[in-house]
């Protein structure tokens, strides 16, 4: 098993799951990440999801996955004392990882000039909703808003018809998406002390990748002197070959074939309508284009006459690219998923086992593997030790209110 950040140590200050995204990446990667949590936890621990409820299932399936293989240590960073424990671990850690506002890092004494200004080697890593300049650099953020709206996303997504803009298409969208960057950009800064000896501060923020998301549009916007890009529609695409159709059992199949003059003549073949690629009105590009809406309609008609398991037999005897419009519950036993071991199933201590996606990087060609989440608090004592603390002294702490 390739760990290509085994002995790196992470501590992180974050909640939800923007930044506590980052840190599980850096845990599959190998990294020991040690979360310190305020003795009620996490809030996400307490999320219910979509009618999941964590009181009901006995588990945060949401916590479990942005804190996958990380130690607990559950401590109140405002009671005095708490600090110096906390400094204590960021001595021997090579990355500061945190999602708290600049005012409350400011206010805990644990801003960049703090950490890095008690150890000039460990990388400071923050990610926020705005980024950390500007006015709104001390606002907070969340995905739905920093990276879904206010990126132009949900504007673009929106059919023109709608009433309101869309929502995102599952809870923590964009706060995984921006995780895995965050953790790239953690990786980035690793390497550039090891080469350079310098340690430096990582910013990563929601609306940055929503931005980057955006980024063809936002670019062709400002080329055509417009705040937004015409919406979406089948006809916009010029190449009947790049849409999505209809079978005739109410699935959809996505065609991406750019290539649309080299692929059209053995489409229609494999289709069983070679009539329509010697079409007068269909025979080129240029004449598809120009007859865009009858092409569409009548592929259309073409598709609506099968099944989508029909349609994946036809389709595989062609050379053009396409593919299912699946749904989510049908992942885990995509083929493809299983033998690249894009879902692994992580056994828990109390029997259970949850499914969990791994990091889309790999190393060595083999899947990071995913460890589970862990309770709150679960290894307060452990880490406490690890940094010189006697059971005594831990016991004097939780006394003061310091640790759970």
């Amino acid at each position: 098993m390739s760990q290509p950040l085994k002995g790196l140590k992470v501590v992180e200050v974050s909640m939800w799951a923007y930044v506590p995204s980052a840190g599980a990446v850096l845990s599959d990667w190998g990294a020991s990440v040690t979360k310190i949590e305020t003795p009620d936890g996490d809030p996400i621990r307490y999320l219910n999801y979509s009618g999941l409820n964590p009181a009901e299932l006995g588990y945060s399936f949401m916590y479990d996955i942005f804190n996958r293989g990380k130690r607990s240590v559950a401590m109140d960073l405002k009671v005095d004392g708490a600090r110096e424990l906390l400094f204590k671990l960021i001595d021997e850690a090579d990355v500061f990882l945190t999602s708290l506002l600049p005012a409350a890092r400011r206010k805990l004494g644990i801003d960049v000039s703090d950490v890095q200004g008690r150890n000039t080697d460990v990388i400071y890593a923050v990610g926020s909703g705005q980024g950390a300049k500007g006015l709104e650099a001390e606002k907070g953020g969340y995905d739905s808003i920093s990276y879904w709206s206010r990126s132009g996303l949900a504007s673009a997504i929106t059919p023109q018809e709608s009433s309101h803009p869309l929502a995102m298409p599952c809870g923590a969208f964009g706060d995984g998406q921006s995780g895995l960057v965050l953790a790239g950009g953690i990786a980035a800064a690793i390497a550039q002390r090891a080469l350079t000896g310098e340690a430096t501060v990582v910013d990563g923020a929601l609306l940055a990748c929503g931005m980057w998301a955006m980024q063809p549009n936002i670019v062709a916007s400002t080329i055509r002197g417009v705040d937004e890009m015409p919406k979406s529609r089948r006809s916009a695409m010029p190449n009947p070959l790049v849409n999505t159709y209809r079978t005739s059992d109410g699935r959809y199949i996505a065609l991406c074939m750019l290539q649309g003059q080299r692929y059209w003549p053995g489409f229609c073949k494999a289709a069983g309508r070679e009539d329509l690629a010697g079409h007068a009105d269909f025979a080129s590009d240029a004449l598809r284009a120009q007859n865009i809406e009858a092409c569409i309609a009548a592929l259309d008609e073409e598709f609506a006459k099968r099944t989508l398991e029909e349609w994946k037999s036809i389709l595989a005897t062609q050379e053009g690219q396409w593919d299912v419009v699946q749904k989510v519950g049908e992942l885990p036993r995509d083929a493809q998923a299983v033998a690249n071991d894009y879902v692994q199933q992580v056994p828990f201590d109390s029997g259970r086992t949850l499914p969990m996606v791994s990091v889309p990087v790999q190393f060595g060609r083999e899947a990071s593997r995913s460890r589970p989440a862990p309770d709150l608090g679960e290894h307060t004592d452990e880490v406490m030790m690890e940094i010189g603390l006697d059971m005594d002294q831990i016991l004097d702490a939780k006394i003061a209110g310091i640790l759970l």
